[in-house]
Order: structure tokens, then C-alpha cells, then sequence
């Protein structure tokens, strides 16, 4: 669903809500991966987190601005691209993000299940990752923690981006697995994480549910 977005004397695109995904409580290891790419106020462990994408890009500004204005969260990452545009806001106390949350709702003259559903687009796990693969994939993931050879390695790709973010902390919450990467923006969201078989699996089986959860509680199906 799409959203106008109009001041008097402008016209100007229609606002659609991508991502709208509230965190109760970042993990550690995600909380330090998104303060290393962070441009504002960085993230820590346990505070709540607001992932919010919308589509075009430029309108994020605005988003930005009226939930900054009107509670006390902190601004830990704009993205802004031609296509979509991705804020994350986080603050300790859980109800001051989730009034940010109904903020920008406001702003949008919309609701949580306009949102678009996410859609896993590509779910692996590779057992027993060989030293050549994992040196190569080290060298390109420089962010996270490094992959061991004889790890396995689970992978997951999800559109819209935003939705990564929600599944990493799912996953992190519920598995001993270690976080390698993620990537929240751009046309679809990716995800690497490393451990053992059972860990890799665990981790696997979290952010799936977590993922399905979200659907539902907006009335998109599983």
C-alpha cells in the first residue's frame, strides 16, 4: 500500500512502507557489527532498535526528521538511494522507539500491515567449508568475525533488505553462532553466520520462524 506524501503547492511521489520492523533488544554481536558501519550514534547491546525502509528513497529524510524531533531515540544509520531509503533508530527504553514507531506511522497515514511481506529468496547452509573457500569470503567480508575452515556456514537472502537485520538478531538470540555479515540495504538483505553443524542449523531455524512470525502478525501469511 502507498502512501501520499504532499505539502501544500508540492506534488511529490507516493510514500510506500517496505520495512517496518521493531527489535526489543539488539544482541551483542549485532549491536557491535552495525556500530562498525554506524554514521551516527552507535547501537549497543540490549537497546531496542527501529528498522524502517520506504520506497523512494529521498522520503527517509523526513522519516528521520519528525522521529527525532518528537521522542528521544538515537539515529544509528541512514541509507539513502534512488530506489529506497533505510533508517535504523535505537534508544534503551523500549516504549520511546516504539512511540518513534507510531510516529512515523502517523507521518505516513498508514498502519504496520501495509508494510510488504518478506520474501527468503535464498536459504543455505554449506557444511564443512573448505580453507580456500573461507579465505576467499574473509577477504571480502571484513566486518563480522572471520569463517573457520570445517565450519558450516549459513547464508540468507531476503527482500525487502531491512527484514536481514530482524532475522540476524533472531538467530543470534536463539543459536551459539557467530556473525559474519550483513547487509541491510539495497534490493535484497543478505546474511552469513558460521558454526557448528547443529549451531548453523539452530541459527537457520530461528530466523525462519522469526521471519514467518513477522508475516503473520501482519496478516500476510507465513
Amino acid at each position: 500500500m502507498s502512501v501520499p506524501a504532499s505539502e501544500a503547492g508540492s506534488v511529490r511521489p507516493r510514500i510506500s512502507l517496505r520495512t517496518f520492523v521493531f527489535i526489543d533488544a539488539l544482541q551483542p554481536q549485532l549491536a557491535s557489527y552495525l556500530a562498525t558501519s554506524s554514521q551516527g550514534f552507535l547501537p549497543v547491546p540490549g537497546d531496542a532498535c527501529l528498522w524502517v525502509e520506504v520506497a523512494p528513497g529521498m522520503a527517509v529524510h523526513r522519516l528521520s526528521d519528525i522521529a527525532l524531533k518528537e521522542t528521544n531515540v538515537h539515529l544509528g544509520e541512514q541509507v539513502v538511494e534512488r530506489a529506497f531509503g533505510s533508517m535504523e533508530i535505537h534508544y534503551r527504553n523500549q516504549s520511546e522507539v516504539q512511540e518513534a514507531g507510531a510516529v512515523i506511522l502517523r507521518q505516513l497515514q498508514t498502519a504496520v500491515d501495509t508494510r510488504l511481506p518478506c520474501q527468503v529468496a535464498w536459504n543455505e547452509i554449506i557444511r564443512g567449508i573448505t580453507p580456500d573457500h573461507t579465505t576467499l569470503i574473509n577477504r571480502q567480508l571484513r566486518k563480522g568475525s572471520m569463517i573457520l575452515p570445517g565450519k558450516s556456514m549459513f547464508i540468507l537472502e531476503v527482500e525487502p533488505a531491512g527484514y536481514i537485520v530482524y532475522a540476524a538478531n533472531e538467530a543470534e538470540k536463539a543459536a551459539n553462532v557467530t556473525l559474519v555479515d550483513v547487509k541491510p540495504f539495497g534490493s535484497f538483505g543478505r546474511l552469513t553466520m558460521m558454526g557448528s553443524e547443529a549451531e548453523a542449523e539452530a541459527a537457520q531455524a530461528a530466523a525462519l520462524r522469526a521471519l514467518a512470525q513477522l508475516n503473520r502478525q501482519a496478516g500476510q501469511g507465513a
